[in-house]
């Protein structure tokens, strides 16, 4: 495999798959609760990526069924959302996604873990924040 040298305008664009992944990472994060399925939240990964022009890498490769990649509690990686599969209270909860900006590729997930990850939830004063090691 070689690696092309890119130009400061695919470097740019580089940045800006980056910049906008993040971006959808950060409402997913806001709009993941308890009570929603593993699909609502693909459908929404999959919404916002088409809303800034992007398209969804991770749909459709190597016959991936969907856009947002979205893996509970044991679940290794790569899990394939479900209307069935609805988030608890106390739920690890990671997210893998990926988007293509002008032709480049960008690739990241997250995870939170337990009740004290959902927006809004545990002490005000943030003594109840989660940690991973």
């Amino acid at each position: 495999m070689s690696v092309s040298i890119k130009s400061p305008r695919q470097i740019e664009n580089m940045r800006e798959a980056g910049r906008l992944l993040a971006i959808v990472h950060k409402e997913l994060h806001k709009a993941l609760k308890p009570g929603m399925s593993t699909w609502d939240i693909d459908r929404l990964g999959e919404t916002i990526i088409r809303d800034f022009g992007c398209i969804p890498n991770f749909k459709n490769y190597n016959g991936y069924p969907a856009s947002i990649c979205v893996s509970v509690n044991d679940e290794v990686v790569h899990g394939i959302p479900s209307k069935e599969h609805i988030i608890q209270e106390g739920d690890i909860v990671s997210l893998d996604g990926g988007l293509i900006y002008n032709g480049m590729h960008s690739d990241a997930a997250r995870t939170w873990g337990g009740r004290r990850s959902f927006p809004g939830s545990g002490p005000p004063d943030g003594s109840n924040e989660a940690k991973f090691f």
